[in-house]
């Protein structure tokens, strides 16, 4: 197997597309009203910042869970005996001195945040903490970083680099506090096909202490709050405000097909079914995603 492949699978391409998502819409609203041009080379280095902090906390974790994941996830490289544990630690090793570099090159505000992401992401992985072994704080930990650190801490260094300002305007903070209530369900929703092995190694999920309905229907009703909650903020900008701007009235439609669709998601899931199960999670990163597009289709 090619090693560019087997490094691809290490990463967990849907974190990676994430990262590089989230980043580059928060670069390019930071941007306005300046040509993207401009700026290149900050979006370049972040984004590579970025993935390398990413590679680092999904590459730590894979480390320290691989025998979980010879019964949750065999087909990882570890897990699957496609890559050494010496070679593992060799990627996150190098990934973690890229990324703390460039963010040091970048930003001071960025180096703490790489940092105190890092530190999550170890703090989640491993002893003394092993966060991810308890479900609220598996979930705080995922929902700080990618909530709060990568949007609010991401933009305040694009606007403070690019326009020499602090101020994180509104659609920020609701699009930061919308990623938190998807962060928490993502929390939840990873380990519903995880059961066998988060069962047998005491990992005290949401899906284990309860039952997968439970967390289905838990992440179900948060993730339905935030899509409300946005709708009703983009309803109330356009039709009692009269804001009737492209961008309000985009992300007032394009979150009511998004809630219909992630609603038929739900719907067809079934629980017993392992495949369907890991088929609804990876679904739900699509959501994910669109999220940050719809934001970039709107205020570009």
């Amino acid at each position: 197997m090619s090693p560019l492949y087997i490094l691809w699978k290490f990463s967990r391409p849907h974190t990676i597309i994430g990262s590089f998502i989230s980043i580059s819409t928060l670069f390019i609203i930071a941007c306005r009203p300046l040509p993207l041009s401009q700026f290149w080379l900050l979006w370049f280095l972040s984004v590579i910042t970025g993935l390398g902090c990413n590679i680092f906390i999904v590459g730590i974790n894979q480390i320290a869970d691989v025998q979980i994941d010879k019964i949750n996830k065999p087909y990882l490289p570890l897990a699957a005996g496609e890559l050494s544990i010496t070679n593992a630690y060799k990627i996150i090793y190098l990934s973690a001195f890229i990324s703390i570099i460039l963010a040091t090159y970048i930003s001071f505000y960025l180096t703490g945040i790489v940092a105190v992401s890092m530190l999550i992401g170890m703090a989640y992985s491993l002893p003394p903490f092993n966060l991810k072994k308890h479900h609220l704080p598996a979930a705080l930990a995922i929902t700080i970083v990618r909530g709060l650190l990568v949007n609010i801490g991401g933009y305040f260094v694009f606007n403070r680099i690019i326009h020499q300002s602090t101020e994180i305007p509104n659609p920020i903070w609701t699009l930061a506090l919308f990623i938190i209530s998807f962060s928490i369900a993502i929390s939840w929703f990873k380990d519903l096909p995880d059961t066998e092995g988060d069962a047998k190694y005491n990992i005290k999920t949401l899906a284990i202490l309860y039952s997968k309905k439970t967390a289905l229907i838990w992440g179900t009703a948060l993730v339905l709050l935030a899509f409300g909650l946005l709708i009703y903020n983009n309803y109330v900008l356009y039709f009692i405000s009269e804001q009737t701007l492209f961008s309000t009235k985009l992300l007032l439609l394009g979150n009511i097909i998004l809630m219909l669709l992630f609603i038929f998601n739900v719907f067809f899931v079934k629980l017993k079914d392992k495949i369907s199960v890991k088929q609804f999670y990876m679904r739900f990163w699509i959501f994910f995603f669109a999220e940050y597009v719809l934001y970039l289709v709107a205020f570009f």
